[in-house]
């Protein structure tokens, strides 16, 4: 059965609002642009221009006008919306400081050049599909590439009349960069060792590979209030609790291996982690849910306000036993079987060095620093993947790069021709802990500067912290603004670029601190101390600091999350 404007307040609204007699302490209802409650016309402009032409029909646009007329022919609703839906981003500007982000108007901040995301649904490549990545990397970005944590690789410089060639090269090998960005099913996330590591629940890849060919690019999917996050995996390995909708391998105690559905997570400035449906789901029937969850968010979802229009809104406004029943009755139109909760592991796994596979051979993870990768490096792994017997690799959403089915006379080897390119198999934690975003460097939201801050601080850390034998790593989260690409709630240390005061007046690139966040069974937010804040000069002392601090004071066993929930705050700034 729909709901009503009866079953609905809202959005933030107490749960308490919706209890009792009907009508009794209920905020009376708004128009939020939810459509299945009639509520279709556009109330913002970004729904408008949605309205107005699906995104999807800017691909066309992009082959015969703008790549042929250039950037300055590029419509303002088509350059900042609609190129969102190819994976286009136009860049920042170089040489605007973050102190003025948000003064400027877009257009101020506008480069000429875009950043670029091609999907890796699942996080699996082909060798000739990383050396396809590799060469339009160096012919058309000037050696720019970045293995982002939605485990698709990132181009930045990318001219609009390259655009078409870049898509034909992509294509000839099986990518694409359809719905990489924009209010539309982004990439999938996947278990990077599905179909290869002992002890697989369930291998995901056959579900993922049928949303990608049913589901992405379908125009009655185009326009939904927000991004929609997903993942698809066998274990705690594709951050199931921050995306929109996730499947995690579980086994049924009568039906078998399949998956555990949670819906509703996301960072971003207000976070919140997905809750279990309940739902025991079999992995032929994984499109068809993921389908009616993706049409319940498009119909219900808000669409009033662009801060308010993720489904974890909507979630926590009904539910998690409303949106079952609204999935069941109009989407499914029947019950899901009730399932168990799948277990996570103390902490997910990054599947750095050298681990076994189910058939005998191995697994060779390796760390980019905060994924920042070139074309030449990518070439350079190729070449050394396909010595040691290779043929495939994986993306990680931690920013890390694995090459598959490699013999074991021939591990040594690999490591040795690409650890001096930049990636270590052999990483130390800081390395292997780190993720950045974009950051100031080519981000229009951007604050402060992220990837080679995460560069010098890794550097730094590796020089001093080198002799502490930690028994559990330290994640560390750098983000160039408030939004959270970097996963700051959820890291042990989380750091949230903003402008900052010094000891002598002067605001400089600065951090807010979150402390103790995780995943996995430490999920849960950062604590965040109040009115604590670093600059970024600071930082490498900072952090220093703080896990001298944890190795010193923390209980053995204990995780550096647990001890930052109940450390006293001096141990803490």
């Amino acid at each position: 059965m729909a709901i009503t404007t009866e079953d609905y307040v809202t959005p933030g609204a107490a749960p308490a609002a919706r209890s009792g007699a009907a009508g009794k302490g209920r905020r009376a209802a708004r128009p939020e642009g939810q459509w299945a409650l009639g509520q279709t016309d556009p109330l913002n402009h970004n729904e408008e221009f949605k309205a107005e032409d699906n995104p999807l029909n800017v691909r066309a646009r992009i082959i015969e006008k703008y790549s042929v007329e250039g950037f300055d022919s590029i419509t303002s609703d088509d350059l900042r919306g609609r190129f969102r839906w190819m994976g286009l981003y136009t860049q920042r500007k170089p040489g605007i400081d973050g102190g003025r982000t948000a003064q400027l108007e877009p257009h101020e901040l506008d480069d000429i050049h875009f950043m670029m995301r091609v999907r890796v649904d699942g996080g699996s490549l082909s060798l000739a599909q990383l050396e396809a990545i590799a060469d339009i990397s160096t012919t058309y970005c000037r050696d720019s590439a970045d293995i982002t944590d939605r485990q698709n690789i990132q181009f930045h410089w990318v001219r609009v009349e390259d655009v078409p060639a870049i898509w034909e090269r992509l294509e000839a090998v099986g990518l694409d960069t359809t719905e990489a960005c924009g209010d539309c099913p982004r990439v999938i996330l996947g278990s990077p060792v599905a179909g290869v590591i002992a002890g697989e629940v369930i291998d995901p890849r056959p579900a993922i590979a049928k949303i990608k060919e049913r589901f992405i690019g379908d125009p009655t999917l185009s326009n939904l209030p927000r991004k929609f996050k997903s993942s698809v995996s066998w274990h705690w390995d594709a951050v199931p609790e921050i995306n929109d909708i996730s499947f995690v391998g579980v086994v049924h105690p009568e039906h078998g291996p399949g998956f555990d559905l949670l819906v509703g997570g996301g960072l971003s400035t207000s976070a919140h982690l997905a809750v279990r449906l309940g739902a025991w789901v079999p992995e032929a029937e994984v499109p068809e849910v993921w389908h009616g969850v993706t049409q319940l968010f498009r119909d219900y979802g808000y669409r009033r306000l662009r801060n308010k229009a993720r489904l974890k809104y909507l979630v926590q406004d009904l539910g998690a036993l409303k949106v079952r029943e609204i999935l069941e009755t109009e989407y499914l139109q029947r019950k899901l079987i009730d399932g168990p909760a799948a277990q996570a592991p103390a902490r997910p796994p990054d599947y750095v060095g050298v681990h076994d596979q189910a058939d005998g051979l191995k697994i060779v993870g390796f760390s980019p620093i905060a994924g920042r990768v070139s074309g030449t490096i990518l070439t350079a792994i190729a070449q050394a993947a396909r010595a040691a017997g290779s043929d495939r690799v994986t993306l990680t959403p931690l920013q890390k790069l694995l090459v598959l089915d490699v013999a074991p006379e021939k591990v040594e080897g690999l490591i040795e021709a690409i650890e001096p390119h930049g990636p270590r198999a052999r990483a130390s934690t800081w390395r292997r802990g780190t993720l950045a975003c974009t950051g100031l460097e080519y981000c229009k939201l951007a604050i402060v500067e992220t990837k080679a801050r995460a560069a010098t601080l890794v550097g730094v850390l590796e020089s001093r912290l080198g002799e502490l034998d930690l028994e559990h790593p330290v994640s560390v989260g750098i983000n160039g603004c408030p939004n959270s690409c970097a996963r700051i709630q959820t890291a042990d240390i989380g750091l949230k670029g903003q402008i900052v005061v010094d000891d002598e007046g002067n605001q400089v690139e600065g951090f807010q601190v979150h402390l103790g966040g995780g995943l996995g069974l430490d999920a849960g937010f950062g604590r965040k101390l109040r009115g604590h804040k670093v600059t970024a000069e600071q930082l490498p002392e900072y952090v220093e600091r703080v896990v001298r601090h944890y190795a010193d004071g923390h209980e053995p066993g204990e995780r550096f999350a647990q001890w930052a929930q109940r450390a006293p705050e001096d141990q803490l700034v």
